[in-house]
């Protein structure tokens, strides 16, 4: 191998020197440097300025620098020293792998003369490299049974030196088995090999560890090691074995399944797949099958199943344990299950009843129980209790059954229901339990009456309400349950002024809503009291009520109500008199009013609206008197007219007006002697009524004193016809003298009021009215003034009027006479508080002014002056007929008949309440009547 080496070494060198003469030849000028590898940067590689034979300072002069050719730059120019340096670590083996020889080929220019000099730097090889393998560790696998002298390859090692710093020798650790060979390549690489040389037995050494070593001829020498690893491959020929014959294991019953109860130990000196040993059940029943799971490779016995001490407690198998040969071993296994308290008691409900009344006695059965326990001694030995402070309790029964019973009264309104837990608890350890519910339902019995959210309810509605209003919702309650507390609402019976209750309100019987039935008037009743009933829909029901006030609020729904003076039915207004004497202040007349309202809005103002004189009266603001505010004059006109209005402070405000007029005169002649002057006659017509009222005046007058001649001269005649009966013994009776009035009471009547006086305000006309006075029941109604009817005139005496018309006599009034309390004298006396005296003078002007005031409004509307009715004194036509003698005072009391006891005052219609019956006459409508 080394003389071939030689050879190449000299054949390069021949042709570097041809090359050398070739260039020399062609003129070129190349340069040659020796220099080792892994030189340090900087290191001197030659003095090149003295080669290109110039000075070190000539070098930049003359522009001296090396060529590059895109590759790294090794080298560099010191200008300083005219050297040539390396310019970097340089790597043999880097820059020249697998060259026999290395050279660095570079070019310097000098730039003066432009010519280019080549240098040559060769790089020599040094001993930097150790041999190597590329596998540090190499496994080697022999069968126990290889023939010797079997050769097995072995990696050949690297190393990247050349000559003798590269690869040189290999080595072989000692042993007594192996042996190395070496063989040499086509291409100069050494091979080498191992070379069995003792029979193998992998029960006696299964591995074999060598070591390689490979070495150069470097200075130092450098080596490279491999470790190499025999694996003897074994041979089938040795039987598993189980390290013991018979297996035992005790395991609880609660293991988990998947749990390892045994490891199974088979040995087999073989090794790999001969030492392989599969285990499997020889022998097992059924139910161990179920339980138990063999591994085969690991030889384990573990759970597939939930162990249960209750249904087997021991188990018996065989296993077998067997290699790839067909080789066996077999061993015994026995396991024991250890009983644990893995169950917990059982509660089965034999008998239930889910509801129980409330009223049921101590003692009742509710439930019939089984308890069990499936675990042995004191795992199964078992305590029932109830949980909870409850009213219930369990009684032990036969064998292992309790009673759950009653324990104390139930009240469902207190607990509608019941979870009862039933608690089973065995001895073990730890112990276990277990919980029953059970449900029970407590039935209700009518034992709670309907109850009322409040002791007692006040409900209060405006009046004029809506009917169907709401007013009041009552609720009551019942603690029962299901129909026992359904609750219907009724009214109790009762009547409010003879009408029943039911009339005005009603009660939802479902809801307790009260409603209004009618609408309330606050001036027919003012509050309802009710009892409300509330009772439920149980056997036997119950009940309970609540009383509710009822209060009927006011609200300004009346006008005040003018009591006097009323207004007259014919549109004329009444007359009061004021003497031209009064002084400021002084009283005319009273405007009397009332309102049906309470309250507020019952309170009444009075104020004058408007005035024919202003200033000249005032009215009261809350008595309503109307008095003089300053002394009449005058000037003061005989006629003045009122508006006075009445209002109630209600809201709004409700009012009524009523027109007053007012004659000024101090007495009534002066009244009669002013109707001429009252008012001017503007035209023919006015002078025509006024003849006309006097032509009346006189005409009655006449009438009236032909009655009272008839009326003498039918006395005289009794009175000589009782004589002559006396006289002659004839046993009559004679009629007492108190039953008939004397002339000389008539003409005193006659005197004092004989005429009234009608003044309308703002009438163009003025009407003087002498009407017919009614003396009770002897006297005929006037119906008007300008309606005539006959008096009672005795024979075929006949009145004429207006000299045109006949009136022909009306038939005499068969009850003309008075009765027994008006006859004069002791029989015909009354009592003590229907008798009267003529009026004193302070009450003679309110007197007046009632019988002028009533007198006018009765002519206007045909009635009679003095006898419109029992107790009204002529004023019902127009005070109506609610205005009777309590409202004004009955002057017919104050009027008397001269030299009698008696007073006028209507008897017959004390009587029988009728009108006389003499009255009917025809009657003759006047003209037209006047415009108020």
């Amino acid at each position: 191998m080394i003389p071939a080496r030689l050879l190449q070494d000299c054949k390069a060198l021949v042709l570097l020197g041809v090359l050398l003469g070739i260039l020399w030849e062609t003129g070129c000028t190349q340069i040659h440097y020796s220099v080792p590898e892994e030189l340090e940067k900087g290191s001197r590689v030659g003095n090149i300025a003295k080669d290109l034979g110039l000075e070190a300072r000539e070098l930049e002069e003359r522009g001296v620098r090396i060529v590059s050719r895109g590759r790294t730059q090794l080298f560099a120019l010191n200008p300083r020293s005219g050297s040539l340096v390396t310019a970097g670590r340089i790597d043999r083996e880097e820059l020249c792998m697998g060259a026999i020889k290395c050279q660095l080929n570079l070019e310097i220019l000098m730039e003066d003369e432009v010519k280019i000099y080549g240098v040559v730097v060769e790089v020599r090889d040094i001993n930097d490299n150790a041999p190597y393998f590329r596998e540090g560790e190499l496994e080697i696998k022999m069968s126990e049974n290889a023939a010797t002298g079997m050769r097995f390859p072995l990696p050949h090692a690297w190393d990247p030196d050349s000559g003798k710093n590269s690869l040189q020798s290999y080595e072989l650790s000692s042993n007594t088995h192996f042996s190395l060979e070496v063989q040499s390549g086509a291409d100069g690489n050494k091979y080498p090999e191992l070379v069995l040389e003792r029979a193998l037995d992998r029960e006696e050494e299964a591995v074999h560890h060598l070591v390689l070593t490979a070495s150069d001829a470097g200075e130092p020498v450098r080596t490279g090691t491999a470790r190499i690893r025999v694996m003897v491959v074994d041979v089938n020929d040795n039987a598993p074995a189980f390290a013991r014959s018979e297996y035992r294991a005790s395991v609880p019953e609660n293991v988990a399944v998947g749990t390892t109860l045994l490891l199974l130990n088979a040995t087999d000196p073989d090794e790999g797949a001969n030492a392989e040993v599969m285990y499997s059940f020889r022998y097992v029943d059924d139910k161990a099958a179920q339980l138990f799971k063999l591994d085969g490779h690991l030889g384990t016995i573990s759970t597939i199943g939930e162990l249960n001490h209750e249904e087997s407690g021991f188990y018996e198998m065989e296993v077998q344990a067997m290699d790839n040969a067909g080789y066996s071993a077999r061993a015994k296994v026995l396991i024991t299950v250890l009983d644990v308290n893995d169950n917990a008691p059982e509660v089965v409900v034999t008998s239930l009843s889910s509801s129980i009344l409330e009223n049921s006695p101590r003692g009742t059965l509710i439930a019939l129980l089984n308890v069990n326990d499936q675990d042995s001694e004191e795992n199964g030995q078992v305590i029932c209790f109830i949980q909870g402070n409850l009213p219930f309790k369990l009684e032990k029964s036969y064998g292992n059954y309790y009673s759950l019973v009653t324990d104390a009264p139930l009240d469902r309104e207190l607990v509608p229901s019941y979870n009862i837990t039933v608690t089973a608890t065995d001895r073990g350890s730890p112990s276990l339990s277990t919980e029953t519910y059970i449900s029970l339902s407590v039935a209700d019995t009518n034992d709670n009456p309907p109850t009322f959210s409040h002791a007692s309810y006040t409900a209060y509605i405006p009046e004029n309400n809506p009917r169907g209003a709401s007013i009041i919702s009552v609720t009551a309650c019942d603690p029962d349950y299901g129909e026992n507390a359904q609750v219907t609402y009724s009214l109790v019976e009762d009547t409010l002024q003879g009408v029943s209750l039911s009339s005005y309100v009603s009660i939802n019987s479902d809801t307790g809503v009260l409603y209004a039935l009618c609408s309330f008037d606050y001036e027919q009743f003012r509050d309802l009291l009710l009892q409300v009933m509330a009772h439920d829909s149980g056997n036997p029901p119950l009940s309970s009520n609540v009383s509710l006030s009822l209060f009927v609020l006011d609200q300004n729904d009346n006008t005040p109500e003018i009591l006097y003076p009323t207004i007259p039915t014919d549109g004329s207004t009444g007359v009061e008199l004021a003497p031209r004497s009064a002084e400021p202040g002084y009283l005319v007349t009273k405007v009397v009013a009332v309102d049906r309202d309470s309250g507020q809005n019952a309170w009444l103002s009075y104020r004058l609206l408007k005035a024919s004189e202003p200033g000249l009266f005032s009215v009261g603001l809350h008595t309503g008197e109307v008095r003089t505010a300053r002394a009449l004059l005058d000037r003061d006109a005989l006629k003045q007219s009122l508006l006075v209005a009445v209002q109630d402070h209600g809201q709004p405000p409700l009012s009524a007006t009523v027109s007053l007029t007012v004659a000024v005169a101090d007495s009534i002649p002066d009244v009669l002697a002013d109707l001429s002057i009252l008012e001017p006659s503007a035209n023919p017509d006015n002078s025509g009524l006024t003849l006309y009222l006097v032509v009346a005046v006189a005409a009655v007058s006449c009438v009236f004193l032909a009655f009272v001649i008839v009326l003498l001269a039918l006395r005289l005649r009794r009175w000589h016809t009782s004589q002559r009966l006396q006289d002659s013994g004839g046993g009559l009776v004679g009629m007492p003298a108190s039953h008939f009035v004397g002339v000389d009471g008539v003409q005193g009547f006659l005197q004092t009021y004989s005429h009234e006086v009608s003044l309308t305000a703002d009438s163009r006309k003025s009407h003087l009215i002498f009407p017919q006075p009614n003396y009770a029941d002897t006297l005929i109604s006037q119906e008007s003034c300008e309606k005539s009817e006959p008096l009672l005139l005795s024979g075929d005496s006949m009145f004429s009027k207006d000299n045109n018309a006949l009136i022909q006599q009306a038939p005499p009034n068969t009850d003309w006479r008075f009765s027994q309390a008006q006859r004069p004298g002791t029989s015909g006396s009354q009592n003590g508080d229907e008798t009267g005296t003529w009026p004193n003078n302070q009450f003679d002007t309110e007197m007046l002014q009632a019988m002028i005031l009533a007198s006018a409004s009765e002519a206007a509307d045909g009635s009679s002056t003095l006898g419109g009715g029992a107790g009204t004194m002529g004023l019902s036509a127009r005070y109506g007929p609610q205005f009777t003698l309590q409202h004004v005072p009955d002057y017919r009391q104050n009027v008397y008949i001269p030299g009698s006891n008696a007073t006028l005052t209507n008897a017959a219609g004390k009587r029988d309440g009728k009108a006389p019956a003499g009255g009917n006459g025809n009657k003759k409508k006047s003209g037209k009547k006047e415009k108020k």
